[in-house]
């Protein structure tokens, strides 16, 4: 297992088919690879207990999944994305832990895939469309 210092937490929450970013101010708090056969990694965020009725209710139903983007390490690294869960809430004082699991997801590979399908929509086939594809892959 691999620990990181985690340095933000966002949610990611859909509205009127739009995403909105709700951050969620940590006093601490850190992220974990597992290294399991699973890709698994456990967020563990330190927070007022203020977020007590918002946790709670993303915990239910049980299993249900949420995108957050984290920051690990440090304030200028790019965020990363997840699709977990809210596994648990534990309260310290007027503090409260809230653990997360769940799965990076592969942003680049989805940004490929977007480009891959633009190429094909623009008619490249063949050859020509893994040459351009290999092009635009290392930009």
């Amino acid at each position: 297992m691999k620990t990181f210092k985690l340095i933000s937490l966002d949610i990611l929450e859909e509205s009127a088919k739009q995403v909105i970013t709700k951050n969620i101010p940590l006093l601490d708090g850190l992220i974990i690879n597992r290294e399991d056969d699973y890709n698994q990694w456990i967020i563990e965020a330190y927070l007022d207990k203020t977020y007590h009725e918002y946790f709670t209710a993303l915990m239910s139903p049980k299993g249900k999944k949420l995108m957050v983007q984290v920051k690990i390490t440090k304030e200028s690294n790019q965020p990363a994305t997840f699709l977990v869960s809210v596994i648990g809430l534990n309260y310290i004082e007027d503090h409260m832990n809230v653990l997360l699991m769940g799965n990076i997801v592969d942003r680049k590979q989805g940004d490929m895939e977007k480009r891959l399908k633009h190429l094909i929509e623009e008619g490249y086939e063949g050859m020509a469309l893994l040459e351009k594809f290999k092009e635009l892959a290392h930009d």
